[in-house]
């Protein structure tokens, strides 16, 4: 397994680095990462570990000083509208650290457009081009941190950052008007390069997001009641199913690969199931 070296580069602190740890850990890479220091590797498989600044790692990846990389989506198309030479490519979606790149302005403004007003925003170049294709005539001012507070100081009508729960743009009397963007954590790679190197290390990652909202249903039913019952289960495949001691009784087992809620299991019992239990999956490999 990896019989050729795999260089993966994460953020060395800030939003993406504890999930972009756990990912490879549930992964099987064992690793102690050490504060400070830029490279680490793993004990059990052929993989090292860059720890770096975010915006460094999709030009290391360009550049082919790492295999593969760890950023936000959000960052990795900023730079790719800034930087045409750059040679990156997604893999896939890590689900995780999701947001949304949004225009916000403060709740007390009557401004209802874009058009010839002063945005501020740490994304210049993903402003810059929304602003092209919708045909709006603004300024963008680079700032790179402490966005939603030009507003207040007499910078900018307008910010474009960031947005998870809300909770910032609330503190500072903003309200969201449009979305530029959805962004998450993704996996990249160089353009040029054979993914097949990597074929087995991505199918772990895989493994290990397509488990995070699965469950592993358990439950009793009558036999009249089994076709209702697998039409209810989220997600789910071919259910199987197993006759029981008691006659005409049935147990139903099932990979449910959208989450299961309570609301489910209600439903589920209304419908005739019983002994409803649900089991969380750690991996799953297809």
């Amino acid at each position: 397994m990896f019989n050729k070296k795999i260089t993966i580069a994460i953020q060395s602190k800030g939003r993406l680095y504890e999930e972009s740890k756990k990912l490879l850990s549930n992964s099987g890479i064992s690793f102690r990462i050490i504060e400070n220091r830029l490279l680490t590797r793993a004990s059990n498989v052929n993989v090292d570990i860059l720890q770096v600044r975010d915006d460094d790692i999709p030009s290391l990846v360009s550049n082919k000083v790492a295999d593969l990389g760890i950023v936000g989506k959000n960052l990795l198309d900023e730079q790719l509208a800034g930087d045409k030479s750059l040679s990156v490519k997604e893999i896939i979606n890590l689900g995780f650290s999701k947001c949304k790149l949004c225009f916000a302005k403060p709740k007390d403004s009557t401004t209802e457009s874009l058009n010839n007003k002063i945005i501020a925003s740490s994304y210049p170049n993903l402003v810059n081009q929304y602003l092209k294709q919708n045909k709006i005539k603004a300024d963008v001012i680079k700032i790179n941190g402490s966005v939603e507070l030009t507003p207040y100081i007499g910078i900018a009508d307008y910010i474009c950052d960031l947005v998870s729960s809300g909770a910032t743009l609330e503190a500072n009397n903003l309200e969201a008007t449009e979305t530029l963007m959805e962004s998450e954590a993704v996996l990249i790679s160089s353009n040029d390069v054979d993914d097949t190197n990597f074929f087995d290390l991505v199918n772990r990652f895989k493994g290990v997001i397509n488990a995070k909202d699965s469950k592993y249903v358990m439950l009793n039913c009558d036999e009249s009641n089994i076709k209702k019952i697998c039409s209810l289960l989220p997600g789910s495949e071919s259910p199987t199913i197993i006759p029981l001691e008691q006659k005409n009784k049935f147990a139903i087992h099932a990979l449910c690969k959208e989450p299961v809620f309570w609301e489910t299991m209600e439903e589920l019992k209304e419908n005739g199931a019983s002994s409803v239990l649900v089991l969380p999956v750690e991996k799953i490999l297809n």
